[in-house]
């Protein structure tokens, strides 16, 4: 099953920023991206996927394309941290079974890009299995995760400074932004330097919201399902000049 450290192993500023993790603004002037729509039971959303990480971008446009997302649950739900999905076996999972054991059979290579991408609240990241039996930190064929998270103290981002130093000799520390942005809005910045993020919601976190606010069983599982129904590829963002 695709674990997360921590959690998963025991198992804007403004009204606008809040509501999506990336500002109108703020992407106006981002280069091209190709954006994908989930469309849930609970609503759709929007998808923005990133250039910085070429790999996990062009296959999931591939899983996409090809319907294998079509029909899928968000099998395992953490309020307060995440909402997980792409496992095949969860596509005709009986009430109450557990999903997550089945992956496409091949697995990608860590795209880590901090300090720009980190987990704040609206990532899309990749699922994998845990460091004792992938210490390259290889990536899900398929399974990705939405990062809902909550607001960190002074004191949990200090202890967040303090691994990021450890992980990589200090090379990629904690900067003000990062620090701002779970301060104020949210993530889960103990997952930075471990799992690759690969997009970010532009709309529709209501949705993640309500999904992540969803009952679970004993295996964090939505006890009324959340299904994927059909996801697909929109036109891109286009690079905006800024105005005279």
């Amino acid at each position: 099953m695709k674990q997360f450290p921590s959690l998963f192993a025991i198992s804007l500023f403004s009204t606008l920023m809040l509501s999506s993790p990336a500002s109108a603004q703020e992407r106006a002037f981002e280069p091209s991206r190709r954006e994908v729509v989930l469309e849930t039971t609970s609503g759709n959303i929007r998808i923005a996927l990133f250039n910085e990480t070429p790999i996990h971008r062009d296959n999931f446009i591939k899983l996409v394309r090809n319907g294998y997302y079509d029909g899928t649950l968000f099998h395992r739900v953490i309020r307060d941290f995440m909402i997980q999905g792409g496992a095949d076996d969860s596509r005709d999972a009986q009430e109450g079974e557990v999903c997550g054991e089945t992956d496409t059979g091949y697995t990608l290579p860590a795209e880590f890009r901090l300090p720009k991408l980190f987990h704040k609240r609206g990532m899309v990241a990749a699922a994998r299995e845990p460091d004792e039996s992938n210490p390259a930190k290889a990536s899900s064929g398929a399974q990705f995760y939405i990062v809902w998270g909550r607001k960190q103290s002074k004191r949990e981002l200090q202890r967040q400074r303090e691994r990021l130093d450890t992980l990589d000799g200090g090379r990629t520390p904690m900067t003000d932004e990062m620090a701002r942005f779970y301060s104020e809005i949210g993530g889960t910045p103990h997952l930075d330097g471990a799992y690759t993020i690969f997009g970010e919601v532009v709309e529709g976190m209501d949705v993640v919201d309500r999904i992540q606010r969803q009952a679970t069983d004993e295996h964090d599982r939505p006890v009324t399902d959340e299904r994927l129904m059909r996801a697909y590829v929109v036109e891109v963002t286009t690079q905006q000049a800024p105005l005279p």
